[in-house]
């Protein structure tokens, strides 16, 4: 029998054997399980204590390299789950020695939400190359390659891997139009060949490429250069393996996957199906699929510590809106948690009528962090605060550094009045820059030393400040035993997922029922939708004990002060810019309020003197919390 050519894909000899002769041109796959898995599926809520159940056995696997950390895990790890980031990456390396290590770098927002400094760059790509990492994918919300320029000097010092990155995105359901094709991303990967990278990654955050289109891309890049190219795609369309395999035939070196039970949904596609497929063929990746199943079946146990974070609202695993509303899963569950501390679930469907608008007037430009969150929360504050559309009458201060140029340049110039209106009094001035961003920006690793001094005992420490001032702060202090741990920061065990599970089984199984005797109280369970009734008696103990809920914060109504500031929206406090018996003027920033990780300043809307602050920083705030008053000038 003839088999015909599948692009480079070749038919040979089907050997099932784990030592099986190696393939002519295997393909290299990552493992990206232990980052953009977890993050992609519960929040970024993985532990370190669940990864090192598996650590050496995916060391022992065959991958080319394993993504451990970078993205959203380092802000996760320190805020949530009250874990040190770089302990991770040090112990994990200490599980996992053999196979390179690599991380998602967001360039000079390092993995951050805006631009820091360079003397900021330089410590903490230092301090990752110091604690285990080796390959940095490096790239740019706004392709602009400028950002990376200070990272890549670091990296190539050190010579580790630098994998350069074009984010791809579409304005169409499929590539082509008038800005992002091929024309497009072949030149940007020609930028980055002529930066220096070792590989290219294109990084399909949405998962939006077609399976035709990445052949074709790839097809066209393979004749211009030898680079490795490396697919990063995900699943939420559905065709994300489709585009893999696409790919593969065209010749891509390198592909990201994620064990079974971390795959799919907004995930990428699993390893398992791709390993089967390309046994007898030129592409065979050499890989083990007993080593991968075994596992699978060990991350299973510990997958029901999460899947409560689970925020698929649909029974189906696909989701071909993406290709419309070109949301990211991370970008959309942002929109729908907001949204939700709003009570305004219901602006979802003008949420998404307005975010191609918003995207077109603030450039144009690819939704990826922190893009995605500078578009995305921009256009939920429009449609809860605007009185008009296009009136952004609450902008965030990430808008303002972009339409100032503090993130890079944009893919198309800035809409003239949104940018207008984002500079008017922007404390660097109004007229938009158009440098390198890391090059105007003042050192701040010294002032962040003075600062956090006598809190952070080292470097690491001093980074993570210099990263994340208010939470990092909080978070030393639970570190170095200054402050409590709060319980729910604290990691759930199996015996108390196993009680959940228990209960959770007897009330749909109707076991649950109130005997009506001795000291309790009744309780209401409310399971799959269902609303249960469960009394709690302990008839030789004390009366039950009474919980205490979250002391509601004061709200406007209970001052009559015109002054009064509240929160109009959910978030945290980062900063408090006035003290008590200060004057301020109408305009005056009073409050910055962090609501999605984006930055809201709240400005004084009457002249007076401050009279009462009822908030700190650090405190988290509902919508409606009075923060403090400004007692008006008669």
């Amino acid at each position: 029998m003839t088999f015909d050519k599948h692009g480079v894909l070749e038919m040979a000899q089907l050997n099932f054997d784990k030592d099986r002769p190696k393939a002519e041109n295997p393909i290299k796959i990552n493992d990206v399980s232990l980052r953009d898995g977890h993050q992609s599926l519960f929040a970024t809520r993985g532990r370190t204590e669940d990864m090192l159940p598996v650590a050496e056995m995916i060391d022992d696997a065959g991958y080319n390299a394993v993504e451990t950390w970078g993205g959203a895990t380092f802000d996760t790890m320190h805020r949530f789950l009250g874990e040190d980031p770089w302990e991770r990456l040090r112990v994990l390396k200490k599980h996992m020695p053999k196979t390179p290590f690599s991380m998602l770098l967001r360039g000079q927002n390092v993995v951050g939400y805006r631009n820091y400094a360079d003397d900021v760059v330089r410590a903490f790509v230092q301090r990752s190359i110091d604690n285990g990492m080796d390959i940095f994918r490096c790239f740019d919300a706004l392709n602009d390659f400028r950002n990376f320029e200070t990272a890549a000097k670091v990296i190539k010092d050190n010579k580790k891997h630098l994998q350069g990155v074009v984010c791809y995105t579409l304005n169409q359901p499929r590539l082509g139009g008038e800005v992002y094709n091929m024309e497009y991303y072949i030149n940007k990967v020609k930028d980055l060949i002529e930066f220096g990278v070792d590989s290219v990654c294109i990084k399909d955050m949405a998962g939006l490429v077609a399976p035709y289109d990445i052949y074709n891309l790839v097809r066209e890049i393979k004749k211009f250069t030898d680079t490795p190219i490396n697919l990063h795609t995900h699943f939420t369309s559905g065709m994300g393996d489709l585009a893999i395999f696409k790919a593969i035939e065209a010749g891509v070196d390198i592909v990201d996957t994620c064990i079974g039970p971390y795959a799919y949904r907004t995930s990428h596609a699993a390893v398992e199906p791709l390993i089967m497929s390309l046994l007898g063929t030129n592409r065979d990746s050499g890989m083990d699929i007993n080593k991968i199943n075994a596992i699978a079946e060990e991350m299973e146990k510990y997958i029901p510590k999460y899947k409560h974070l689970d925020n698929n609202p649909k029974y189906a695993t696909t989701d071909i809106n993406v290709l419309l509303h070109q949301t990211p899963g991370g970008m959309l569950s942002n929109l729908v948690n907001q949204l939700k501390a709003m009570d305004a679930l219901d602006k979802l469907p003008e949420v998404f009528r307005l975010l191609p608008k918003v995207r077109k007037q603030l450039g144009n430009i690819p939704l990826v962090t922190p893009t995605s969150q500078i578009v995305g929360v921009q256009t939920v504050n429009n449609v809860l605060f605007d009185s008009y559309e296009g009136e952004y009458a609450q902008i965030t201060k990430e808008v303002k550094d972009l339409c100032y140029g503090l993130y890079g340049k944009t893919t198309h110039p800035i809409d003239p009045e949104v940018q207008k209106k984002a500079l008017k009094d922007y404390p660097r001035g109004e007229e938009p820059i158009t440098a390198r961003p890391g090059s105007i920006l003042e050192p701040e690793m010294e002032d962040v030393k003075a600062e956090f001094g006598d809190l952070a005992k080292d470097i690491d420490d001093e980074v993570l400040c210099a990263l994340y001032p208010v939470t990092g702060k909080r978070f030393l202090k639970w570190k170095y035993g200054m402050e409590e741990v709060p319980a729910d920061v604290k990691a759930k065990t199996m015996a108390e997922v196993e009680k959940e599970q228990e209960l959770i089984r007897k009330a749909l199984s109707g076991e649950l029922t109130s005997k009506g005797k001795g000291a309790g109280r009744e309780l209401e369970v409310t399971v799959d939708g269902e609303t249960f009734t469960v009394e709690i008696n302990d008839p030789n103990g004390p009366a039950a004990p009474q919980f205490k809920g979250r002391k509601k914060k004061e709200s406007a109504a209970d001052e009559t002060a015109t002054g009064s500031v509240v929160a109009p929206i959910p978030g945290m406090i980062v900063e408090c810019k006035v003290k008590v018996g200060d004057e301020v003027k109408v305009g005056d920033t009073l409050v910055v309020l962090e609501a999605m990780k984006m930055m809201n300043n709240l400005d004084a809307k009457a002249e007076g003197i401050v009279k009462e602050i009822k908030c700190d920083s650090g405190d988290s705030v509902a919508k409606g919390d009075l923060l403090l008053v400004v007692e008006p000038k008669a």
